[in-house]
């Protein structure tokens, strides 16, 4: 065996811990093996003679091509809206892969991912390789580009943020994007009664002061009243997650105009809330989903 070909093996019994580094730091499993594939060819390139921990070098490696990509990622949503739900592991009924059980027993949760979308590329990074790869921060400092007490306190903040944000069960979410995915196709459909079966008898609709302004009400009490409000309307309007909360916006050429909240319980939405100040939408966590 031929020093090349020792390499590639070292590398591929590597490749499941770096798809697991990269797939909690990018939230997608395509991403992630562009991640690990991007560390092959820096792996391949590069004179690892005198690298003693060759799994510690692939982890930095892998790490800075996801932190490279996360801040390409943010660069390309600050320009536009579009971005995506995280992609969650499905289970495997044959179990018949050990990388991919490796992966599935080593990944998190889509609620996690969803958090950990709100974080900076720096947080993110810090957070992942301390808090689930238990990295040490002298060792993650170098990578963003930090002092080890600077990586300490990006973790540390990130941190703060994960816990101080309640995560929804994925299997729940699940079913809150199906409710409020068929809200707004019966909406655009004109369907009335498919609208009722949707919202609870009680539901409430309120708008802010600026959707107001715009021509809507302030307010509309009753599923029969707030299903003629969105009967054959909604059409501009796209699924997103609203701070980790399935809703939808209405963003004409790419530019945010309003922001609808539905509330769910039992299935049901209770309460819809339309948001279009500014100051507000501003401060609210967005990302578009795919239809």
């Amino acid at each position: 065996m031929d020093e090349k070909e020792g390499l590639a093996e070292r590398f591929e019994a590597n490749r499941p811990h770096l798809r697991a580094v990269a797939y909690r730091m990018l939230g997608s499993l395509s991403d992630a093996d562009d991640a690990v594939q991007e560390t092959w060819l820096h792996l391949s390139r590069a004179d690892t003679r005198e690298v003693v921990n060759l799994s510690g070098w692939l982890t930095t490696v892998v790490a800075r091509v996801c932190l490279d990509m996360l801040r390409a990622r943010k660069s390309r949503r600050e320009e536009t809206l579009e971005t995506r739900l995280p992609e969650p592991i499905a289970n495997r009924a044959d179990g018949s892969d050990p990388e991919y059980e490796a992966m599935l027993a080593d990944s998190v949760g889509l609620a996690m991912l969803v958090v950990l979308e709100r974080l900076a590329p720096a947080e993110r990074l810090a957070f992942v390789l301390h808090d689930m790869f238990a990295l040490s921060f002298d060792e993650i400092g170098p990578i963003v580009g930090r002092s080890s007490m600077a990586a300490r306190q990006l973790a540390s903040r990130a941190r703060r943020r994960v816990q101080g944000v309640p995560t929804v069960p994925a299997a729940d979410l699940s079913r809150q994007r199906e409710v409020v995915n068929a809200f707004f196709a019966a909406s655009r459909g004109g369907d009335f009664e498919a609208l009722l079966t949707l919202l609870d008898p009680e539901v409430v609709f309120q708008a802010d002061s600026t959707a107001v302004r715009f021509g809507g009400p302030q307010e509309v009490r009753g599923a029969a009243a707030v299903a003629k409000l969105f009967s054959g309307r909604a059409h501009g309007a796209k699924p997103a997650l609203v701070n980790g909360a399935p809703g939808a916006v209405v963003a004409p050429r790419g530019q945010l105009f309003l922001v609808l909240l539905p509330t769910i319980a039992d299935g049901r939405i209770v309460k819809m809330e339309a948001v279009a100040d500014p100051d507000r939408l501003s401060q609210l966590d967005i990302a578009i989903l795919n239809d």
